[in-house]
Formats: C-alpha cells, sequence, structure tokens
C-alpha cells in the first residue's frame, strides 16, 4: 500500500465527519474495540491522557503535549478534525506522523479489518492506526482528544489516567444531546475508576455530573487549580496559574485570545495530576513558549492583518469575537470570510461572531457533503443588514476578500474548519505547515 493507497481505503469507508446524516455506528464501539482486540490491544501499552469538551480541545493538547514533552517524555498526539491532511491527527512530539508511518499504519488496520465482522468507520481506523504508531514508537505517553462526546467515541477503548475536561456547550446535540445535561453525560463516559479527573466545567448543574462519574480523585477549576491573572501580551497571553501543587507567574503563552488562559491552567494542572507532582518553572517555561494551535486565532499575515479561526460553533464564535474585540479593537474594519456546515443556524452564528462590525461579508461553501451552501449563509447577512458576496469557492472568497480588504483592516476567515483549513493552505507558506 502506498499513500494513494491508504487514501483511498479510508475513503471506502463511512466517515461520520462528512456524513449527512448521524448512523448508528455514531453510538457503538464494539468495531474498533474488535479492532484495537486484534491488533493487540496497543491502547493499553502507555499511559493515556483522556480530553474532552465542546471547546478549546485543540489547544489544550497542544498545551499538555509540550508541558509533558519539556518534562522529558516521549509523547503521542491525537487529535481531530485535521485543517489540511489526516497526518495532522497523529503526531510524535509534537512533530506529524509522515507519509511513510502514516501508510504503514493505515495498511495494518486493514490487514485486521479482514479478522472483523462488522466495518470501521474512517474514525476508528484512524484512532486505532494511532494507538498502534504510538506502541511502535514506544511513547511515554499519549494525549488523546475525544472526536465527539466520550462514551461512544472510538478513543474511549482506552483508558485515561487523567481525564480532562475543558467546557460544555450545546453542539452536536442531534447526535450526544438534545439537552446540556445529555451532553455533559456523554462526556463523562471518559472518566475510569482510579483515574484522575481535571475539570473544567464547573456550573450548577452539569459539574455534578462529572462529579458523580467515579474517578478517584477531582480537580475543579476555581477551587484546585485556575487561571488567577490574564493579560494580552505582545503575541500572546501573560498568565498566572494555579495548580494544587504549585503557583506560575508570568508564564508567556504565544497565543491569542483570554480563552487560552483557561486552557492553559486545565493543561498544566492535568500534567501535574499525570506526574502526581507540580512541575519546575522551567519546563513550564519552556513548554508554554513552544505552544503553537493552528487556525485557531492564527495570524496568517498582516497588511492586511490576516486572522484564521474555527470557531464552528456558537460558543466558540463568541469567544473569538471576544479575543478580537480585546486584542484588535472594534474600529478596525473588517472582511469576514465564513461558512459553515448544516446545522448551524447562519444567523445564530454571524451574531456571535458580531459579524455586524465587517462592512462585507464573503460567504463560500466549505468544501463537506454537509456543507449549508454559501448562498444561505450570504442571504442570512443580507437579512441582519449586511453588505454580502456569494462565493462559488473558498479560494475565490478569499481572492474576493483580499482585492476588497485595505491594508490597515482585518480580514477574519472562520466558521468551519473546513473552510480554515482550504484557505491556510493558500494564506500560510508550506514552510510553516
Amino acid at each position: 500500500m502506498d499513500l494513494a493507497g491508504a487514501l483511498a481505503y479510508l475513503d471506502d469507508h463511512v466517515n461520520l465527519e462528512t456524513a449527512t446524516e448521524a448512523p448508528a455506528a455514531a453510538r457503538r464501539l464494539e468495531s474498533v474495540r474488535r479492532l484495537v482486540e486484534v491488533m493487540g490491544d496497543p491502547q493499553r501499552t502507555y499511559p493515556v491522557l483522556h480530553l474532552t469538551g465542546t471547546n478549546g480541545k485543540g489547544s489544550t493538547a497542544a498545551m499538555l503535549t509540550s508541558l509533558l514533552v519539556a518534562r522529558g517524555l516521549s509523547v503521542g498526539t491525537y487529535t481531530s478534525p485535521h485543517l489540511e491532511r489526516f497526518n495532522e491527527r497523529i503526531a510524535w512530539n509534537g512533530d506529524p506522523i509522515s507519509n511513510d508511518a502514516f501508510t504503514e499504519v493505515i495498511e495494518s488496520v486493514a490487514l485486521s479489518e479482514v479478522l472483523l465482522d462488522e466495518r470501521p468507520t474512517v474514525f476508528d481506523i484512524l484512532t486505532a492506526g494511532a494507538f498502534r504508531w504510538f506502541a511502535d514508537v514506544a511513547v511515554d505517553a499519549a494525549v488523546v482528544e475525544v472526536g465527539l462526546g466520550g462514551r461512544w467515541d472510538a478513543t474511549n477503548v482506552a483508558d485515561g489516567q487523567v481525564a480532562l475536561v475543558t467546557n460544555v456547550s450545546l453542539d452536536h446535540a442531534e447526535v450526544i444531546g438534545p439537552t446540556l445535561a445529555d451532553i455533559a453525560s456523554e462526556k463523562a463516559g471518559i472518566v475510569k475508576p482510579g483515574s484522575t479527573l481535571v475539570l473544567g466545567e464547573t456550573g450548577d448543574p452539569l459539574a455534578p455530573i462529572f462529579r458523580d462519574a467515579g474517578a478517584a480523585a477531582v480537580w475543579e477549576r476555581g477551587r484546585d487549580f485556575d487561571c488567577d491573572a490574564n493579560v494580552m501580551g505582545v503575541g500572546g497571553r501573560v498568565l498566572e496559574l494555579r495548580t494544587p501543587g504549585a503557583h506560575y507567574d508570568d508564564v508567556f503563552v504565544p497565543l491569542h485570545g483570554a480563552h487560552q488562559g483557561d486552557n492553559a491552567a486545565l493543561a498544566l494542572a492535568g500534567a501535574e495530576a499525570f506526574f502526581d507532582a507540580p512541575l519546575d518553572r522551567d519546563v513550564v517555561t519552556e513548554a508554554f513558549a513552544a505552544v503553537i494551535s493552528p487556525g485557531r486565532m492564527e495570524v496568517a499575515g498582516r497588511e492586511p492583518l490576516r486572522i484564521l479561526d474555527g470557531a464552528h460553533n456558537p460558543a466558540g464564535a463568541e469567544a473569538l469575537a471576544r479575543s478580537l474585540a480585546e486584542e484588535f479593537g472594534t474600529d478596525m474594519g473588517r472582511v469576514l470570510v465564513v461558512g459553515f456546515l448544516r446545522g448551524r443556524d447562519p444567523v445564530e452564528m454571524l451574531s456571535a461572531l458580531d459579524a455586524s462590525l465587517a462592512r462585507l461579508v464573503v460567504a463560500c461553501t466549505p468544501p463537506s457533503p454537509r456543507a449549508l451552501p454559501a448562498a444561505d449563509v450570504a442571504g442570512a447577512a443580507r437579512s441582519m443588514g449586511l453588505d454580502a458576496f456569494t462565493a462559488g469557492s473558498v479560494a475565490e472568497g478569499l481572492a474576493r476578500a483580499l482585492d476588497a480588504v485595505e491594508p490597515a483592516e482585518m480580514m477574519l476567515v472562520t466558521g468551519s474548519l473546513y473552510v480554515v483549513g482550504a484557505a491556510r493552505a493558500l494564506l500560510v507558506p508550506a514552510r510553516h505547515r
């Protein structure tokens, strides 16, 4: 099997991320459990830090990985979705898996699949492949991000020594809802007996759902760990972080947005829970200074300022709007390039993004079968009194926006990660991707 064959093999399986309807495979673990069993249960050969939540998982996973690596560990990281290619999802010490290694692990899954009674999904395959590769390279620990929910997610065949929860808001309610309590219950499914739960969602009535999930110990934001100070710095945030074992001041994180302070506190507490000890100050400083989070408040260019952010749900859009207002103000002219997936209310999303500040909205259709047509988004923008243009593709939308935006203005590319990924491939030089 070569890389093209590996991608073709994946394309021949159900992809829940692009499916127009949620099939029964979204709520079963049998196929992936049997798959990893056939492969020797590689996920049991190293400790796992399991991460769920509605928003902030990607940045928290990057921070947690960086902390463990700076502490001297060999670390595997599994995240989703990707921006440009599948390799991004499976990383070792922060570096994506190579094409050759990716092809090899996908081939190993394909050989194992013949022993199954039912076909795995694309996410099942990638998850099993990641677990296998982490065992092959003998990682000391794996940071594993849930794909959807938690209880029925393919990653839940692993038993996390530490379970981390960023937050809970209404997202994917058609699969893991319909209520916030339902969503919290699904996410609490990653908590295993004997684990330490590091809980970022502390509001009633959701926090008790996690407290009662059966962890041996529960560390809660506010009570046991927190970001006690969070100010804007040049190129990022300067934080004061507190964990059960230590206090760290003047910690610089080169990411934009005040919400990154919450992510940093959660990641640091998760690392401390894993080691059952505080981290050295120099380790923390080195780790956070090295963090990158592509597609999350990413500055892809200046004059004009070009921002990429995959704010794909209302809570994420609101956080993005707050971050932009704090870091760049509201007086700067804005041109918005945006596209959403079906299931999103475009008026709700545009309102959350504070799109009224944009002098032009360029709507494009994400490259996904689940895409909401650009015309629907443009129509929603016009109903809000905004000037809107419909682009036939992300590339056309970028061209239109770059032609319209002034050097002193901002071009914001946001919405579906399919839009952000396609835009990033065009705006960010290959050496930085």
